[in-house]
């Protein structure tokens, strides 16, 4: 098994890995770790970088999870406890509400959450949605009519795929396309450990399916979703430009982790917590203490994987060459906007940044939650 040639540690102190805390490919299995070039260190970004945000884009979100961007780079945000998915004027900041997603059964971690645009929406019109039901965590697929009345614009939920297990802690729910144009699901095993380390379960995966809701060709382990396996509670995924796939990854009382996503690998989990340096076992390519990021949403921007961290109330930035650090792990934005939620690319030196303070666990002020923009090199 792989294994990432550094891990950086951020901080001393110790705490619950969950989304806890308030306001304090098979693409190409062979890959090198190489940049462009092909020579190690060329292309590398720089040790240190910075991020500052620019503005803050909108305002009065509730419970925001999932953020996904239109074809013309307005945005699409998911409500956790609500169950509803609003556009976001990308220029003025405006809201609509698009509707409510029937089935939706919020309680605890779970709900409403990841959001992912098809790769054909140009001519299907199609929004995808991980999210709980009464019984298990599933994805679904949605005709998005723009036309429409406002809380009148989604189509019935076409569901794709069920069976995910529910819980009230680790649902997982982070969705997104890679550049293969499957559809990555990241789970959790919902507090019963026992499930990543089984392959025929969905907990504790990130699952790999075709845009119909099907195991993608190519799969590792023959007719199943399941893409890689001994994860606690992925939060975020993200592809860098040599289509390298990220993950976050909640930790338990000792490291938060990021990964570097191979087909096939094990994770780890619970067998091993962080860096193990075991025979059988990817460990991270950088891991926090809990009390410094308990991760959410991750994106892929200037030579960076960005984190964003719930309990740790930062942005971590990573500068990667290939799958090892350029440099060790920097924070900003500490404890400035409180717990946040997602990140995403909005293309060059810009990312979209989502607080979650109205999640229940955060202690929301005025305006909260907010999207912000962020600026970053």
């Amino acid at each position: 098994m792989a294994a990432a040639a550094l891990v950086f540690a951020a901080g001393c102190s110790s705490g619950g890995g969950d989304d806890s805390g308030g306001r304090e490919s098979p693409l190409d299995p062979g890959r090198s770790s190489r940049s462009p070039s092909g020579k190690p260190g060329a292309d590398a970004p720089p040790e240190k970088g910075s991020a500052k945000v620019t503005r803050t884009l909108t305002k009065g979100l509730k419970s925001p999870w999932g953020l996904a961007a239109l074809p013309d780079g307005d945005l699409l945000v998911s409500s956790r406890d609500e169950g509803t998915i609003t556009r976001v004027d990308a220029t003025s900041g405006k809201k609509t509400e698009l509707g409510s997603v029937p089935g939706v059964s919020p309680g605890g971690e779970g709900g409403l959450m990841g959001l992912a645009i098809s790769p054909t929406y140009a001519s299907d019109h199609m929004v995808y949605a991980y999210f709980t039901t009464e019984s298990d965590n599933r994805v679904a697929r949605m005709l998005y009519d723009e036309k429409k009345p406002s809380g009148e614009q989604l189509g019935a939920p076409d569901t794709l795929f069920k069976g995910i297990p529910k819980g009230m802690i680790h649902n997982g729910g982070r969705i997104a396309f890679g550049p293969d144009k499957m559809l990555y699901a990241g789970t959790g095993e919902t507090g019963d450990t026992g499930l990543a380390q089984d392959k025929k379960s969905l907990g504790g995966k990130i699952l790999r399916l075709t845009a119909d809701g099907e195991p993608a060709p190519g799969n590792p382990f023959g007719d199943s979703p399941v893409y890689s396996y001994g994860h606690r509670n992925v939060q975020g995924l993200a592809w860098d430009e040599q289509k390298r796939l990220w993950a976050s990854e909640f930790g338990q009382d000792t490291w938060d982790e990021l990964n570097e996503i191979k087909s096939g690998d094990n994770y780890g989990w619970p067998e091993v917590e962080g860096k193990a340096g075991e025979e059988g076992y990817h460990d991270p390519v950088a891991q926090w203490k809990t009390s410094e990021a308990s991760p959410s949403g991750v994106a892929y921007a200037e030579g960076s994987v960005w984190m964003a961290g719930l309990r740790g109330e930062r942005l971590w930035r990573v500068p990667v060459r290939g799958v090892t650090p350029a440099g060790k792990p920097q924070a900003f934005l500490k404890g400035e906007h409180g717990r946040l939620r997602t990140v995403l690319a909005a293309g060059g030196d810009k990312l979209w940044l989502v607080t979650s303070e109205t999640d229940s666990r955060g202690t929301p002020e005025k305006g909260d939650d907010k999207i912000l923009e962020v600026k970053v090199e």
